[in-house]
């Protein structure tokens, strides 16, 4: 079931030696129940830090993560996460690294259903390998969704893919969102991609980080892309990031909005 996520306050330092480096300071965001957010910055501002927080695997210096409203104070199995690389066992088949994801479960459902979900249908039995890297993410994304969280964070989970398997990730991706609801955070470069995809996309700073601006797409899905009600915004957003000064003309790829 989705949750809703919360961040109140957070700040993040990593100590470097006898100095305090910091990354994030005072983030203030709330992701509602079954919402899809996604989160653009500079790079090395702590957007991946800010989604270890909200999966337990990192804690604030100060402030407070909640998910459904109880504060992160470890690894959360609500919670899966998707990384830029697929990290698969090389020594288990699709199937077998699938079946990871419902470690935690009491009632460990059987992979077929979500590798036919996700496209690798016929590949249960399939090394990585054997796959693509397309193919891979796939079984990655399978893999977190077993679980069934109610929080899906992805940390640039299509950064290493050519552009037409990017953007054929970036639909599945969608119809999985529309069919399961869970909440999902994303953190991309792709200004393209996060208009496509999200709800509503947080704008972060430069390090130490904060939120500086929130903007609702309010379009219906499903998109398309290169939509001309997005080429404002998407100029906007470039802008914010030094990328251009006036208004674009919208441009299809995912190539064309990446910010780092």
């Amino acid at each position: 079931m989705a949750v809703t996520v919360s961040l109140a306050g957070v700040g993040k330092q990593f100590q470097q030696g006898t100095q305090a480096l910091p990354v994030l300071n005072e983030v203030d965001l709330t992701v509602r129940a079954g919402e899809f957010v996604a989160i653009l910055g500079p790079s090395g501002c702590g957007k991946s830090t800010l989604l270890r927080l909200l999966a337990g695997l990192d804690f604030p210096s100060s402030g407070e993560v909640r998910l459904g409203g109880d504060v992160v104070r470890q690894a959360d199995p609500r919670c899966a996460v998707v990384f830029q690389e697929p990290r698969l066992f090389p020594w288990k088949s699709v199937s077998a690294n699938v079946a990871v994801g419902a470690r935690r479960l009491a009632k460990k459902p059987k992979p077929d259903g979500l590798l036919q979900l996700v496209g690798l249908d016929g590949f249960s039995k399939s090394y990585p390998y054997q796959l693509s890297g397309g193919m891979a993410q796939r079984a990655a994304l399978a893999r977190a969704l077993i679980g069934e969280p109610g929080v899906l964070l992805l940390d640039e989970p299509f950064a290493s893919l050519d552009a037409l398997t990017r953007m054929q990730m970036q639909d599945l991706l969608a119809d999985v969102h529309a069919r399961l609801q869970p909440t999902v955070v994303m953190v991309t470069h792709d200004v393209d991609e996060a208009l496509y995809l999200a709800d509503r996309v947080v704008i972060m700073s430069h390090r130490p980080s904060t939120v500086t601006s929130v903007r609702a797409l309010g379009q219906p899905r499903p998109r398309q892309r290169g939509d001309a009600a997005f080429a404002p915004l998407r100029a906007e957003i470039l802008t914010h990031f030094g990328f251009c000064t006036q208004p674009a003309t919208p441009r299809t790829g995912v190539e064309a909005g990446a910010v780092a």
